[in-house]
């Protein structure tokens, strides 16, 4: 027990602050690894270290390519570790390289290898073209030793220090002689239109003692590289301290001969514990104030829309309550709208199996998304743990089937709806059908376009089984359950003439009402929206689940308060045709998420192409069409709370 209340105050403490994700990171267990030198080997201590490449992406374009598409010294025995379901999906492909070290023995200026590019090959300048065009866009390596990644770190504004977990494959000096951002770091790069290779790095490794801990070996804690441009004339005899760049012309004039090296120290650092080696990558994102103004910024829109909600149930519908339930009820009824239309406002809404599907699909991302996010806030889920978020929300959504069958068949059933095999079916096929389409279009495109975020066959084989074999019959099981269930009983009967509705002002018609219900929910989001774009597209690291998984609680409130507010407007306004209602007007978010990812696509990326750009707006509408089917929900649930509970409480003859 008294465990039990530990962890509730841990858990409590990491919501309320921004250490969660950081102080959780390595929970679910994954095993450091000790090394020692040679002389003091064993079977649980390893004296060499690998270094593992992953794929190469950009800023300025969404098509990442492997690591051997790429004209890069390659592994003689080249060897992958397992790919979970979650890196296959995010385009992933790590693979073993040459660059291989041993514990605690530096190595300075050492050869890799040497790729040669003759003027008389077809093959060689197609190659070197390829590598220049990574260079002109700005490609960046992504290197892993011990699971981490190996960072580039360098000074920014107000001597502050940024870590990039990745570095340039070179940079380009324009015909202007102003070279882009990735040539300023050293060198003298100052010769027009033409290209300078990062051939060589200076690796520094930091590993932590364990004999101050009680345990034997070292582990470690930090890994770091300096990319430099070096001009090796001779093969033979390198020197890595030469000031002269690797220079390669734009036109491809004579033979290129490009010598990769590397220097590696490694340096004892006990201040750093192995538990908290992330920290250092992730401390150097200055995010911390933006997002607690984020979440500033929405307690207060929840707060304003709290004591609106509050000031309707305690004050208004009090009163009106206590006025309908009088003996004598006809001038109350002239007073209010909100009772007038007790016999309509059950009345089964058009569309109703389409709004039944929806808000069962609903229903299936709300609660993957809870479970996904609050695992994510524990650290099971934190960047350490590669692919772990996409494969948990996968996973999560196939065995959630039921749910989604369940609310969509039960719900049906009280709209009055009989053609049951076509709602389950629809349920279990529509909605995923969508994404599934548009996704395996972006995935057309990235085969053709030769990247490795093309998923392969297999794993697309493996995704229809998971949906056709799991998530579709549990969707029929819940669906057979919510069937036998009898409909939801309504307070008040529904009459079998339709009231006419009254002429409306302009506030109280569907298009401005739901127009301006979406406003308040994404004020909420917008500020953390922007990093997950970031971490998406700008290819960031997002770790903050301790404060996105406030904002998810923050955005189900204003969408719920948002919709309740709306709704009991227009039932004043004699209007009862509040079901769709109530789903589009929280739902209406995704509209603004869409045009807010819109504006970010031509502010902020520096993406160019027409694949590029085809495949930011279909992964875009993907988002979109979860959003809206997450926020709908909210709404409609929270407006059909509301709606009952209001109308159980009058007294209707």
């Amino acid at each position: 027990m008294r465990l039990r209340i530990e962890f509730c105050y841990w858990l409590l403490f990491c919501l309320v602050s921004d250490f969660c994700p950081c102080l959780a990171f390595y929970l679910p267990g994954l095993a450091p690894v000790t090394f020692c030198e040679d002389s003091k080997g064993s079977e649980d201590c390893q004296t060499q270290i690998q270094l593992f490449v992953n794929r190469l992406d950009s800023v300025e374009s969404v098509l990442p390519y492997e690591y051997d598409v790429f004209d890069f010294c390659k592994d003689d025995k080249e060897m992958r570790p397992s790919e979970n379901l979650g890196q296959v999906l995010f385009g992933e492909r790590i693979e073993s390289s040459p660059y291989k070290f041993k514990f605690k023995e530096n190595v300075k200026c050492k050869a890799v290898c040497t790729k040669t590019y003759k003027k008389d090959s077809q093959e060689d300048a197609t190659r070197l073209d390829f590598i220049k065009m990574g260079m002109q866009l700005n490609y960046q390596h992504h290197w892993i030793i011990d699971n981490m990644p190996v960072t580039w770190c360098y000074d920014v504004e107000d001597n502050q220090k940024y870590c990039n977990p990745g570095f340039p494959i070179g940079c380009l000096v324009g015909s202007d002689g102003r070279p882009k951002d990735a040539c300023v770091i050293n060198g003298d790069f100052n010769k027009p239109k033409t290209f300078y290779v990062f051939n060589h790095v200076d690796i520094r490794i930091f590993y932590h003692n364990g004999t101050a801990d009680g345990w034997t070996g070292a582990r470690l804690v930090a890994a770091t590289l300096e990319p430099k441009s070096i001009n090796h004339a001779d093969a033979k005899n390198l020197n890595c301290e030469s000031t002269a760049p690797m220079a390669v012309p734009s036109q491809f004039e004579n033979d290129v001969s490009i010598v990769y090296t590397y220097t590696v120290t490694f340096e004892k650092n006990d201040m750093i514990k192995w538990a908290s080696r992330w920290d250092y990558i992730l401390v150097s994102m200055p995010h911390t104030n933006i997002q607690w103004f984020s979440i500033m910024n929405s307690l207060v829109i929840v707060l304003f829309l709290s004591g609106m909600v509050a000031m309707i149930m305690l004050r208004t519908l009090h009163k009106d309550i206590a006025r309908y339930n009088q003996v004598d009820q006809e001038d109350a009824q002239e007073e209010s709208g909100w009772k007038q239309v007790h016999g309509d406002v059950f009345r089964p809404p058009r569309k109703g199996m389409l709004l039944s599907i929806f808000l069962g699909q609903g229903t299936q991302i709300f609660i993957m998304t809870f479970i996904t996010l609050f695992l994510a806030c524990l650290g099971f889920l934190s960047p350490a743990n590669r692919g772990a978020l996409m494969t948990c929300a996968v996973v999560l959504w196939v065995l959630l089937g039921t749910p989604a069958g369940y609310v969509s068949a039960r719900l049906y059933k009280t709209f009055g709806g009989e053609k049951w095999k076509t709602n389950v079916l629809l349920t279990a096929l529509l909605c995923p059908g969508i994404v599934f389409a548009d996704f395996f279009l972006m995935n057309l495109i990235l085969w053709v376009e030769g990247s490795s975020a093309a998923i392969p066959f297999g794993t697309l084989v493996a995704i229809l089984a998971l949906w056709f074999g799991i998530s579709v019959p549990l969707t029929f099981i819940g669906a057979y359950f919510g069937f036998k269930k009898p409909a939801i009983e309504q307070p008040v009967r529904t009459n079998q003439i339709p009231r006419q509705i009254p002429e409306q002002s302009f506030f109280t018609k569907p298009i401005p009402g739901i127009v301006m219900g979406g406003i308040l929910p994404f004020g909420c989001i917008f500020i953390q929206l922007f990093f997950i774009l970031n971490s998406i597209w700008s290819h960031q690291m997002y770790y903050m689940f301790g404060f996105l998984f406030l904002v998810f609680i923050i955005l189900l409130i204003t969408c719920s308060e948002a919709t309740i507010l709306l709704c009991y407007f227009h039932l004043c306004a004699e209007d009862y045709h509040w079901w769709w209602r109530s789903f589009l007007t929280s739902g209406f978010t995704a509209v603004y998420l869409f045009i807010y990812a819109v504006h970010y696509f031509f502010s902020k990326l520096q993406i160019i192409g027409a694949a590029s750009t085809f495949l930011y707006f279909g992964y875009t509408m993907i988002m979109v069409l979860i959003f809206f089917l997450f926020t709908g929900t909210i709404g409609f649930f929270a407006c059909f709370w509301f709606v009952n509970k209001i109308y159980s409480v009058v007294k209707v003859d």
